[in-house]
């Protein structure tokens, strides 16, 4: 009878602890805590006409600050439409929510670690705005907008499943294994 104590007690303990630690890291970025920097960029092998439709949503019913890819701006190159609308992609991205739904725009943009400042054109990263220091407009969890908006992406919910994935598989062979044990 003792076995089957110290036994329960050990899958108690290997089921739940792995699963209390899923779940405070899931609090942790819905509470919107950033570890990394990471930026919103437009896709390079997006269709320009499709990332104009998407930049032009941006910087108007998005309600993205677009004054430094505007001529005599910091970030003005009407040459490059891909580095154009990263920098609109970014500013709605950082001021909608810091998610994979806010960094969509049709499927023409990604989230990404590598910086795409370049010269004198800056762009906030997630990490700034976490620690409070974005100088744009401010920034709320949710947007509620018709047209090229951001669209649903499954990766948010890929990474918050991988949190409880192994720990049940574990737990279930731990449980198995017990029960074979316990037969014997």
């Amino acid at each position: 009878m003792e076995k089957r104590f110290l036994l329960g007690l050990f899958l108690f303990l290997v089921l739940t602890l792995p699963l209390l630690a899923a779940g405070a890291s899931v609090s942790r970025a819905q509470a919107g805590v950033v570890g990394t920097e990471l930026w919103c960029v437009a896709k390079n092998n997006a269709e320009d006409a499709t990332l104009q439709t998407a930049l032009d949503w941006a910087c108007g019913p998005g309600a993205a600050d677009c004054s430094p890819i505007q001529q005599g701006g910091s970030c003005y190159d009407a040459s490059d439409i891909v580095v154009t609308a990263s920098y609109a992609f970014n500013d709605y991205y950082l001021k909608h929510g810091l998610s994979t739904d806010s960094c969509s725009f049709d499927n023409t943009a990604a989230l990404t670690s590598l910086n795409p400042s370049h010269d004198k054109c800056k762009f906030p990263s997630s990490l700034s705005v976490s620690n409070g220091s974005f100088s744009g407009s401010s920034f709320s969890g949710s947007t509620t907008a018709v047209g090229m908006g951001p669209s649903e992406d499954i990766n948010g919910s890929t990474r918050i499943a991988l949190h409880w994935f192994w720990p049940l598989i574990t737990g279930h062979m731990l449980v198995v294994l017990s029960r074979v044990i316990l037969e014997r």
